[in-house]
């Protein structure tokens, strides 16, 4: 039986994760394990579902060595004497997706996912000189990041996004409302977005779990960016759309396993926690907004207070477009006509 620790607002079943190369059982017949990430965000968790015959597998790590040493020591140890039956990765941040393609290789595993997860990942993979494009470095210098910033963010800010292995040439596609069947339970397909597009999560009535990947966790808020490919997007908008619709689907007592911390019960409770918090950056970029106009760049310290180095100014940077973008849509901000030929906003 699990056991309920009061912690704060929500309540978490255990309150230490498992070490790396070891596996916790959460519910009978599915295992957490928790895998180390090179980033100041220092770990993803995995999830093994039995399959009947094996175990099934919920996202992958990153594609570098460490990782590999990681599945191979779970292989030989702890989940020595049962095969692994396939791979489902819900999104395709590479500390999701970035092992994909060695594991389903080495493992003779079919992948599951999204269409866009694979179709964003296989781009990256294909083409990673990309993302140092100019494409990308006109949208950071026109919303106000300077020569030299711009140039850490290019070449160091996007080097993790190409740490993914080479993802195998097909896969079976995963879409919302879908049920899908493992081992001895059905679990319906659900996605959202905002974090990543197409971000798949499974929950089990039968059971009520929820493996929310990266869409609610429970002590930081995940990343909601725009994107130079997209630079009019709105992905603060569709995620807030996203925690709704999950309020309304899922039970707030769900047992929420989540691809990063804790697992914990109290959906809900988080669901409008996240909601507050991006409400309440909004209105410290109104308030930066009155006295002056103000760009993206010159955003990034109302909102974010710490020294960033590129990895994270490439998120922050990005994340407060998307509260920009968002507030443009509802009318909370308008454009600001400037000299320098940098995008600012304005309050009304």
């Amino acid at each position: 039986m699990l056991k309920k620790a009061d912690t704060g607002t929500l309540r978490y079943p255990e309150t230490e994760p498992p070490a790396p190369g070891e596996v916790r059982e959460m519910a009978p017949g599915i295992l957490w394990a928790r895998i180390p990430l090179p980033f100041r965000l220092n770990h993803i968790n995995v999830y093994l579902i039995d399959d009947g015959d094996g175990w099934a597998i919920l996202d992958t790590g990153i594609g570098n060595d460490a990782t590999k040493a990681v599945w191979e020591a779970m292989a030989a140890g702890p989940l020595a004497g049962r095969r692994f039956t396939r791979l489902i990765v819900t999104h395709f941040h590479p500390d999701h997706i970035g092992l994909a393609g060695w594991l389903c290789d080495k493992f003779n595993l079919p992948l599951l996912t999204s269409q866009t997860s694979y179709l964003a990942c296989l781009n990256i993979s294909l083409n990673p000189s990309a993302l140092d494009a100019k494409t990308y470095r006109d949208f950071y210098l026109r919303h106000g990041l300077d020569e030299a910033t711009t140039q850490r963010v290019a070449t160091n800010g996007h080097g993790y996004l190409k740490m993914v292995s080479a993802l195998p040439p097909t896969f079976t596609r995963l879409v919302a409302g879908d049920t899908l069947k493992i081992g001895a339970r059905t679990f319906d397909v659900l996605t959202g977005n905002g974090h990543a597009a197409e971000q798949v999560m499974l929950y089990s009535s039968a059971d009520n779990i929820f493996l929310a990947a990266d869409q609610v966790l429970a002590k930081i808020t995940p990343n909601i960016s725009v994107w130079a490919v997209e630079p009019d997007g709105d992905p603060l908008g569709l995620y807030m759309r996203s925690l709704g619709e999950l309020k309304a689907r899922i039970p707030t007592d769900a047992l929420v396993l989540p691809g990063h911390q804790l697992p914990f019960y109290g959906l809900h409770t988080r669901s409008d926690e996240l909601i507050a918090h991006h409400r309440v950056r909004c209105e410290a970029i109104a308030e930066a907004c009155r006295t002056s106009p103000k760009s993206a760049a010159e955003l990034v310290p109302v909102l974010f207070t710490r020294e960033l180095d590129p990895h994270q100014m490439s998120f922050a940077f990005t994340e407060a477009q998307a509260h920009v973008n968002y507030m443009l849509r509802r009318g909370e901000l308008a454009w600001a006509e400037g000299a320098d030929g940098i995008e600012r906003v304005r309050t009304l």
